[in-house]
């Protein structure tokens, strides 16, 4: 079983996916409410369950001060799932992300140096920086102190799970 766990705040909106594991791990200390299941059953010698597919928390999650994480889908979600050179709109499956400095050349994989990228540019611009490919950046990148809610993105499945589409915008 590979399903995964969408987790809710305790005002139900949605906070991250996690794994089914993890979800009953939180369920069975008392840490989050179940509000719906796959068919799939877990299985124990003294217990049967069905594998949580929405959960909710029961008490606030708790406030972090460390900013944005860095991560592939924020730096799309960052740059609109735009392209920063040619400034085409894509689904997250057709982006890449691209090194603004190549790391050949000393660039780091941080907030400040890396862009969402179509494949035909990345491949354009290869391990040049844009100005030595002759391609010029739609914005500087930088790291952002929040970022707009978004879709849950996920790089493989384009749909969402059937048991979360009571809990989401759209399926």
């Amino acid at each position: 079983m590979t399903a995964q766990t969408l987790l809710r705040t305790p005002w139900f909106a949605p906070h991250q996916v996690i794994s089914w594991q993890a979800a009953v791990t939180l369920s069975f200390l008392g840490k989050v409410e179940v509000l719906e299941t796959y068919d799939d059953e877990v299985r124990s010698p003294s217990v049967v369950i069905r594998a949580p597919a929405v959960v909710r928390l029961k008490r606030h999650p708790g406030t972090r001060k460390r900013g944005v994480k860095f991560s592939r889908t924020n730096v799309f979600v960052r740059d609109g799932f735009r392209c920063q050179y040619c400034g085409v709109e894509l689904p997250a499956g057709e982006l890449t992300y691209d090194h603004v400095v190549p790391r050949v050349q000393g660039g780091k994989t941080t907030w400040e140096n890396i862009v969402a990228a179509c494949r035909g540019c990345n491949a354009k611009k290869r391990g040049r920086t844009p100005e030595g490919a002759g391609m010029t950046l739609l914005r500087r990148p930088a790291k952002p102190k929040w970022l707009p809610a978004a879709p849950i993105v996920t790089l493989g499945e384009p749909r969402i799970p059937a048991a979360w589409a009571h809990y989401c915008a759209a399926n």
